[in-house]
Order: C-alpha cells, then structure tokens, then sequence
C-alpha cells in the first residue's frame, strides 16, 4: 500500500494520504525502528504510521523515495522540519480574502495559510458552493448565486491555535452586450400570459389617471413585405370588434407605424406619416398613455388624442402623424385576454423578416424620460434606469429556444415562440 507524503508549499504543511484517507499536517518525525519506518505526530503524542516497508512512500508525483528505510527516513524528516512546529507557529492565512466573479461564473478558490493543519468553513451564505472533495481548502460552485456581496467565514487551525478570517465574496452583473434579436416571417408569432400585464396595459374604465398610465418601448425593424396588416404588438379582448385593446402594426407598403386603441367598432387610430419606419432599418418605437379619458363625446376627442405620445427614435411624432377614430374613441376597460407579438386576433402576422428587440413596458408614463430610454439610439442596460420597466425581454440574448425570458422588475413574463425554430434568435441588433 502506498503512502503518499510531500510538503504543500501552498499550506506550509504536509500532505500524508493512505488507506485511512488524506489529510494535512504539522509536527511529524520519522523513525527506523527494526528497518521499518514509522511517523509520529509530535503534537498528539501518536503514530499516525506504523512500521511501513520504506518502499511503500512515494512523493507529489508518485515516484518512490530512494535508498535504505534510513536514507527514506532522514528524506522524510528533511521535509517535516521545514513544516510547522508543535510549539511556536500559529496558522496564519495569506491568499486573498477578497473575491470577484460576474454573476454566471464559477468560483475556483484556494484558501492558503501558513502552518494550517485543519480548515473550517461556513458556506451557509453561499448556496451552490462547496468545497472540493478530498481539498477542504478549495471552493469551488457559485454560478447560481445573484449579484451581491456575500460574506464567508473561515478558519486555519493547528495545534498551537487558528486564524480567523472572512472572505468577502462580491457578485457582479455581466456586462451589457445586446447581440440579437427576434426574427420573424408570416404565421411565426410570440405569446405570453397576458393578466401578468392587467396591472399595466389594462384598465377597468374610461381612464382614471396616472395609476392608468402605461408605455411601451422596443426596438423595429421592417421587412420586405409591402403588406399593410402585419402586427407587431396586441393585448386586450379576444373580441376585437366589441372589446378594448391595444394594437401596433406596421404597413409595409409605405413603411408606417399604426397605433389602435378601443376596440374595431369604437377607437381612437393613429398613423405616422410615409416611411417614418423604412425596411430593412432598425428604429426606435415608444408608445406612452398617461392614463386619462380615451372617449365618448365628440367635444372632447382632442382631449383623447393628448392621452397619447409616440415617439420614433427619440423624436415625439405623434403631431407628425394623422389621428382619426371611430365613435368618438373608447370608453370602457382593457381585459387582459391577449398579447402577442407578430399576431392579431387569429391573423395579420409580420412577414419577410421583420424584427424585434429589447421589448419594454413601465407602468407608467416615462414619456418624459425618453432621451434616457432611447439613449441616442444604444440599447443598454434597463435596469440601471430611475424608473426601470416592470417586464423587460431581451429578445433572444440570454435565451433559450423556444422560451425568452423576463429581465424587468417583475421577471415573470416569459414569451413562447410558435412557428418558429432557434434560427429566429438572430445576430442582428440596433
């Protein structure tokens, strides 16, 4: 049987495994009694090896020691005198006790400490690390944990004490990188669980004020059809002639943005003018309400128009474009029935490689925070904003086929690709 010593110059201490396991410590000496070699730990006062056929030790690398019991004998005493002492070394920790890693990474981490014979630690704090199996001074794990600080006691111990220490383990987010993007070709669509968004986009009324109040914020990009019908966004009732909702389409055959909001029967419409949104371009779409009366008297439909502003890349166009409606605007509430992106009810879907990206809602009118949404034209980092959105997807970056996950606030909308396949996440971006 084997029996592997060497000195760890990263403990300061030695390393002894055999049949009983591995372990590290201080304070050995070796002695020949009968050409046999047997180790004493000093401190304990016991043989921790017992009369062991010289050619059974090996070193790090699994080379034997060479030469008679004796010879072997004063090798090993040659290292276990360069160790701790049982008398007058008290471990003492070196390695860093501050630690970094972006929030995804693992941790790999060695505790090293002068003299330290055994190693203590409370990872009650870190969920998901650990220490690696026959190396109580190795972490390693951690790529679940959140962003944060989190704080991991540690102890080195020997005979003549311990060093107690905390290890302070800082978390970080990644760095923003905004690298694709939602493809989309006709009767691809995505749905989600819409009465995650009632609190936001619905209402219950004819618009009680800013608890009403709402915005929407992505990036587009037209494709080649020349269809007037394809829908970008929609939410609201299953019955679009009688009940309320809200709709966003593009029409391609003069690269216009639409906005509807009511119902077919009874609406208020917005249209921006010719090729405010061209294919082939990525722009910027922001829709806001401030949660005000949207209908029913023909006296007050400019009131109702005021509710709303859109912006486009930045620019509010919403006196740019042409409002109309029908019966004088919507009176009544918004049910959370519906949302999709690249479908209406049952039809009206994107073509020709329309895209979406970096696809926002704010419960509130942030129309006078624009410039910082838009932010020159650079998607980034939405929730370093005062007001971060409620639901934010990213539209592929951090997803995964066939489901795209919610980075807002909420973190709880998550969107299902249908008709689709992988190949819509695309590497193309504003």
């Amino acid at each position: 049987m084997s029996i592997k010593i060497y000195k760890d110059d990263a403990a300061n201490s030695i390393f002894i495994e055999d049949a009983n396991g591995a372990q590290f410590l201080n304070s050995l000496q070796a002695t020949v009694p009968v050409d046999k070699v047997t180790i004493k730990d000093l401190a304990r006062q016991i043989d921790i090896v017992s009369n062991a056929n010289h050619s059974d030790f090996i070193d790090k690398d699994g080379n034997s020691y060479s030469g008679s019991a004796v010879d072997v004998c004063n090798q090993l005493n040659a290292i276990f005198a360069s160790s701790g002492t049982p008398t007058n070394e008290v471990p003492e920790i070196t390695s860093p006790l501050m630690i970094s890693l972006v929030q995804g990474e693992t941790l790999n981490y060695e505790l090293i400490a002068n003299y330290g014979v055994a190693y203590e630690w409370d990872l009650s704090n870190v969920p998901g690390v650990a220490n690696v199996n026959g190396n109580l001074r190795k972490l390693i794990g951690g790529s679940s944990l959140s962003a944060g600080t989190y704080n991991i006691p540690v102890k080195a111990i020997n005979y003549n004490g311990d060093d107690d220490e905390t290890i302070v383990l800082t978390v970080s987010t990644p760095p923003f990188s905004n690298t694709k993007s939602i493809n989309f070709s006709n009767q691809d669509y995505l749905g989600a669980n819409a009465s995650l968004l009632s609190g936001i986009l619905g209402r219950t009324g004819n618009g009680s004020g800013a608890s009403d109040a709402w915005s929407i914020s992505f990036w587009f990009k037209g494709g080649t059809s020349s269809n007037n019908s394809q829908t970008i966004l929609y939410f609201g009732d299953n019955d679009v002639s009688n009940g309320g909702h809200l709709y966003i389409r593009y029409l391609g055959g003069n690269d216009k943005i639409e906005f509807r909001y009511g119902s077919n029967n009874n609406m208020l419409i917005w249209e921006s003018s010719n090729n405010a949104t061209p294919q082939n371009t990525w722009k910027h779409i922001f829709v806001s309400y401030d949660g005000g009366t949207t209908g029913s008297s023909s006296g007050s439909i400019n009131d109702y128009y005021s509710r709303f502003n859109i912006f486009i890349d930045g620019i509010n166009v919403v006196n740019n474009g042409v409002w109309g409606n029908s019966n004088f605007g919507w009176s009544s509430g918004i049910d959370a029935d519906n949302l999709r992106i690249g479908r209406y009810n049952n039809q009206n879907y994107m073509r020709n490689n329309c895209r979406v990206d970096e696809l926002a809602f704010f419960d509130s009118d942030q129309s006078s925070n624009i410039s910082d949404i838009y932010n020159g034209g650079t998607p980034f980092n939405f929730s370093t904003l005062a007001t971060p959105p409620k639901h934010w997807s990213r539209m592929g970056d951090g997803d995964t086929y066939p489901l795209l996950q919610d980075s807002g606030t909420e973190a709880n909308l998550v969107w299902q690709m249908y008709g689709m396949t992988s190949a819509d996440i695309v590497n193309d971006v504003p």
